[in-house]
């Protein structure tokens, strides 16, 4: 592994089919990849990933049931409240999506993680009610002229990823930083993102490491 990725981002996915497969309901499916998210997100940056996205709630999920949206919304809140966790290990806290459109007590947390954080270096980014084409429309409005570099000035989430990597066995992008991947690295993985393991992840880095990245050259 001698190459390692300056910014990973992933798609978590498979949750709810987690739990169903067990006999559960989905909240566990929920929680354990919630959980799943501290335990990968901390061996990444132990690896030397500088920047991380995670895809936690896209747009789309506001049509699930209500239960289900409000129960996700508690976790984000439970996720974020404890920003001296963040501080002792250098974890600078960023939200990127429709955040006025998020319950306003999950708002205030935000601002305070983010407030808080952001003389860290090691960058965590949560995309929640997240999604691209809506980050493209925004930054296009935004912009003072209409190219690349100031597209880009005005996106919510600043870097490239080099890596991205879904769970679940899905072969498809959702929705997902589709400006920022035009030279990712794509890598799917089977496994339901509560059983991914700090294993998959070395796998995923190995495959990036064997990769020739040319950029059209």
């Amino acid at each position: 592994m001698n190459k390692i990725p300056e910014h990973l981002a992933i798609i978590i996915d498979g949750n709810r089919r987690w739990a169903k497969e067990k006999n559960l309901p989905s909240f566990f499916g929920h929680k354990k990849g919630f959980d799943k998210v501290e335990e990968i997100g901390e061996y990444a940056f132990e690896k030397g990933i500088k920047t991380l996205t995670i895809f936690a709630f896209s747009t789309e999920n506001w049509n699930r049931e209500k239960k289900e949206v409000n129960y996700l919304m508690k976790l984000l809140y439970q996720a974020l409240k404890n920003i001296k966790k963040y501080n002792k290990k250098g974890i600078k806290i960023k939200v990127v999506g429709q955040i006025k459109r998020l319950p306003k007590k999950l708002q205030e947390i935000i601002k305070k993680a983010e407030t808080q954080t952001k003389k860290n270096e090691k960058i965590l980014n949560l995309a929640i009610s997240y999604g691209s084409k809506t980050e493209i429309i925004s930054a296009i409005k935004k912009a003072s002229k209409l190219t690349e570099k100031e597209i880009e000035k005005n996106l919510w989430v600043k870097s490239s990823p080099d890596l991205v990597i879904r769970t679940g066995g899905e072969y498809r992008l959702s929705n997902f930083l589709l400006w920022q991947i035009a030279y990712s690295e794509l890598y799917f993985i089977k496994k339901y993102w509560p059983d991914f393991t700090k294993k998959d992840l070395d796998q995923a880095l190995i495959e990036y490491s064997s990769r020739s990245r040319r950029f059209g050259k």
